[in-house]
């Protein structure tokens, strides 16, 4: 038996996969933003989203993550936010900030600008920890402190 080298190569995500999932995020922050505008409370939104889609939180959950989003499930959401068939398949450019994500990125280009390298450094840091974490609650180091 002589050895036989397999070439690996990571899994790649078709683009009407990303494509769908990306306005599945769209219209999750759509569907926020005009909830929080109607006074209701962040938590339990996600819930409501998939309530709103007929789908369970944990399959919301899964979308968000990595699993690919079906024909038949992308019609049934295109249904259920008032959207046109095919409407998920559509590449779109990306929405401009909102008014919540333009005070952020104003809020943090002050705190940049008024620091040193230690503290733009300490800055990048953070919000590379937050990034990365599935968590949105404080940081274990804000815990510590």
């Amino acid at each position: 038996m002589g050895s036989e080298r397999v070439a690996c190569r990571p899994r790649s995500v078709s683009n009407i996969t990303l494509t769908r999932r990306q306005n599945a995020l769209a219209l999750f922050q759509e569907f926020a933003e005009k909830a929080l505008a109607a006074g209701a409370a962040p938590k339990g939104l996600e819930q409501a989203f998939a309530a709103t889609l007929q789908i369970s939180p944990s399959m919301w959950s899964q979308i968000k993550a990595s699993r690919p989003i079906g024909d038949k499930l992308a019609r049934q959401i295109e249904a259920a936010c008032g959207r046109p068939a095919g409407w998920l398949d559509a590449v779109r450019k990306p929405a401009l900030p909102s008014a919540a994500e333009t005070a952020f990125l104003e809020l943090a280009l002050a705190a940049w600008r008024a620091t040193n390298s230690a503290g733009r450094k300490a800055l990048r840091e953070q919000l590379k920890t937050i990034a990365a974490s599935e968590h949105r609650g404080p940081a274990v180091s804000d815990l510590q402190s």
